[in-house]
């Protein structure tokens, strides 16, 4: 019997942080602020820590805290079955632990982009945020623009170097960088996020070791337009109906809102509401509502946009973040209390989000019913 199996009718919410990933410090910070904001009177917490090595391990109830669960907390591994979806003990001793919900908030590689939510859906548990192929759109900021293009949603120019071209033939890819871009430039990783491995290049001499380090932290590198510009960001909640929330500002004390603006020094201003004219109040949130269905995305998304301080002020949409950051200084849910929903609200509505877009799932055929015979007739 389940561990879980009481008259307790909280919902068991799993809050699954850490993983392999160079955002893996980030997703502590955030799992550690979603923790604190269920509310204890409908949902028990589960944090289930995964370490950098991919172990899977599970802490003694939400008051632990977390780096001590992916020190020493229960070895557990993740059954795949959709009959019996649970966390099973790896060592002898203790019961295997029921989940109704996943709270992923795990960043980056390994979590953000659709490999845990495809092991979810084989275990047939609702979870919060995009579904595999909105993940891995969302993960992949080369693939995103393409699709983004298609929307005709305006994104900031880039073009993208494979690490084997660049490591094979490097003249050939910083010649096709510089015909296409003066500098400065934005070099990055194109499948991780929190700007870890990005570099902003001002010279032909900045651009090799740029390209260097973001390739040890992707396969694919994007190269993009540096802009001068504001940087707009806006929370999407919703499933079918998604709908966006006012619009902040970013102002970061450094030369650009890197790894270490964001998250190792004060200093960088959040502007909420951003000073911007109510028709580009209303551009801005229609197409980050466009963005998130172009890209199949479903619960939450964060979308950053740029707008060019010269000229007449071009909007172009910067990147999407499928599972956006919630500590104490992150946007996605400041933005939303801005707009009215209180971070325990919106922790509610994202876990109701959840259980709907399963229960829609749940809907869907994935076999047919033959006729009485049919079955024995093409097994040969």
């Amino acid at each position: 019997m389940n561990s879980s199996a009481t008259s307790d009718k909280r919902l068991r919410v799993g809050v699954l942080f850490g993983g392999r990933s160079g955002e893996h410090e980030v997703s502590l910070a955030s799992a550690a602020s979603v923790i604190r904001g269920l509310d204890p009177a409908k949902y028990e917490a589960v944090p289930i820590g995964i370490t950098k090595e991919g172990h899977w391990r599970i802490g003694a109830g939400a008051h632990k805290m977390l780096p001590e669960v992916l020190r020493g907390g229960q070895p557990v591994m993740m059954t795949a079955d959709p009959t019996d979806a649970s966390l099973v003990p790896l060592s002898g001793g203790g019961a295997s632990q029921r989940l109704d919900v996943i709270f992923p908030v795990m960043h980056g590689t390994f979590g953000e982009d659709g490999t845990i939510q495809g092991l979810l859906d084989l275990a047939g548990l609702p979870y919060v945020g995009a579904g595999v192929l909105g993940s891995a759109i969302g993960m992949d900021k080369d693939v995103a623009k393409r699709l983004l293009q298609v929307a005709k949603i305006p994104v900031v120019p880039w073009i993208t170097a494979h690490r084997h071209d660049w490591e094979k033939n490097p003249k050939q890819i910083q010649r096709a960088i510089e015909n296409k871009f003066k500098y400065p430039v934005f070099v990055k990783p194109a499948t991780l996020g929190s700007s870890v491995g990005m570099t902003k290049v001002h010279s032909r001499a900045e651009l090799a070791p740029a390209l260097n380090l973001a390739s040890e932290f992707a396969m694919k590198i994007l190269v993009e337009k540096a802009m001068v510009a504001r940087e707009i960001e806006v929370s999407v909640l919703g499933n079918d109906e998604a709908k966006a929330s006012i619009p902040g500002e970013i102002v970061p004390h450094r030369e650009f809102y890197d790894y270490t603006a964001k998250y190792l020094e004060d200093g960088t201003q959040l502007l909420i509401p951003a000073k911007l004219k109510a028709a580009q109040v209303k551009t801005i949130q229609s197409l980050a509502v466009a963005a998130f269905r172009a890209l199949e995305l479903s619960g939450m998304a964060r979308v950053d946009f740029f707008l060019e301080k010269r000229g007449v002020g071009k909007l172009f949409l910067n990147e999407v973040n499928t599972i956006p950051g919630f500590t104490s200084i992150s946007m996605y849910p400041k933005l939303w209390e801005a707009s009215g929903i209180p971070f325990r609200e919106l922790i509610d509505r994202l876990i109701a989000l959840a259980l709907e877009q399963h229960a829609e799932k749940a809907r869907t055929k994935y076999a047919i019913e033959l006729p009485e015979g049919a079955a024995g007739a093409l097994q040969g």
